[in-house]
């Protein structure tokens, strides 16, 4: 599904990225998990083909998206690739259901073929009654289960989120990470999260450590030395005095 291989970024002197190699499957959820400035959101773009690497390749689906033209990519990302971002980017003068559907149009859909999609995912997602609300008429998990359902109205094959339950409060993070597992269930999106939230990165199907432009190994934790049973002493038989052989003497 998705394959980096080699990729660098810098931004002037600034090494960002030293050389990741990545392997992600289709219908994974996975985890991009780190310090701040470790490279996170600049490797998620690169996925995203948002920004280009200096080197290395991405491919998608078989595709090296890295060397698409302008246009090309800009077809690629809309089809391909959704997005879910911290904070939910809604249109405000916009419904709910306007909003989801603008990605459609740029894929040259009908309105009908847009709206009913759009009404498939507010379905899914428990939303039908807020279809006609504009962005600030809604809760803070609301909008971003609608920005969830914008990222989703083409159906892409990999959705990509940088922080997306950050600005919720405890509840709303829950139900929205529930609702990644859900869709991958029912649609079949590969999702790759970069999140400082250790309850999420603890549920995803995998999680990527990257440190100072580079992946982590985990470390490798030795096998434990097998409990050996403890040797048990022979018993050593001892003559029973009173089956001692008589004396021949004796036996007379």
């Amino acid at each position: 599904m998705i394959d980096i291989q080699g990729i660098t970024k810098s931004f002037g002197s600034l090494q960002v990225l030293k050389g990741i190699d990545l392997h992600i499957d289709k219908g994974e959820v996975v985890s991009i998990v780190g310090p701040s400035g470790a490279g996170k959101t600049t490797l998620l773009q690169i996925i995203g083909t948002l920004d280009k690497p200096d080197a290395g390749t991405v491919h998608i689906d078989g595709i090296d998206v890295t060397t698409l033209s302008q246009k090309k990519l800009s077809d690629f990302r809309n089809q391909h690739i959704g997005f879910v971002f911290q904070f939910h980017q809604l249109l405000p003068e916009f419904t709910a259901i306007e909003n989801i559907m603008i990605p459609a149009f740029i894929a040259g859909k009908s309105h009908a073929e847009a709206k009913q999609r759009a009404q498939e995912l507010l379905e899914f997602m428990g939303l039908t009654d807020r279809a006609s609300h504009k962005p600030a008429e809604l809760s803070g998990g609301e909008k971003q289960r609608i920005a969830v359902a914008r990222a989703l109205v083409n159906n892409p094959a990999v959705i990509l989120a940088d922080e997306p339950s950050g600005s919720l409060d405890s509840k709303n993070k829950a139900e929205l990470h529930q609702l990644f597992f859900d869709l991958r269930d029912r649609y079949g999106q590969t999702f790759v999260i970069v999140t400082h939230d250790e309850s999420l990165a603890a549920i995803t199907d995998r999680t990527i450590h990257l440190r100072d432009g580079l992946i982590e190994m985990p470390e490798a934790i030795p096998s434990p030395i097998p409990e050996q049973e403890p040797v048990q002493e022979e018993e050593i038989e001892t003559a029973d005095p009173s089956t001692e052989a008589e004396d021949p003497s004796t036996q007379l």
